[in-house]
This record gives structure tokens, sequence and C-alpha cells, in this order.
């Protein structure tokens, strides 16, 4: 249990800091702003395409990340299962 505390504590002092250290954050490249803000002006849509591709690559690392997560937690729950089974098989 008391390992367990000082995990979560660490991990959670970890993500305080990185939230706390200033991170550069750029937007898109001049060029690229340009052209958006000119389309979108004449009545274009490139903005929302744009818009659309930065949603894209901003949800495909969360899911990978997720569906890694779950498929470790699935495995490791049938291991813990397959665990208890062998120890009843003993007693």
């Amino acid at each position: 249990m008391k390992n367990k505390l000082i995990k979560a504590l660490g991990l959670l002092a970890l993500v305080f800091t990185l939230q706390i250290l200033p991170a550069p954050v750029g937007a898109q490249c001049p060029m690229c702003k340009a052209t958006a803000e000119s389309n979108l002006k004449n009545g274009g849509t490139a903005g929302r395409g744009l818009n659309a591709g930065i949603l894209y690559m901003l949800v495909v690392p969360y899911l990978l990340v997720g569906s890694i997560g779950y498929w470790w937690w699935r495995n490791r729950k049938k291991e813990e299962q397959q665990a208890t089974e062998v120890t009843e098989e003993d007693l």
C-alpha cells in the first residue's frame, strides 16, 4: 500500500512539474497562417480543414497510448486470474 502511494505521489509530482515548466508554443508557420486567413476572408473553408488536421494529429497519440494501456491491462488481468486459478488448484 505504501509503495503504491509513493508511486502515485511521484507521478503527481512529475505531472505538476511538467505543467509548471514553460514550453515554447509555436502556432502554424507564417505561410500556412497567411494562406488560411486569406482563404477564410475570401469565403473558403481551408481553415476548417487545417483545424480538422490539427485535431486528427492531436487524437492519434492518445488513441495509441490508450490502446496499448488497455491491451496491457487486459493481459495483466488474465495473468492474475490464471495465477489465482493455479493457487486454488494447489489447495
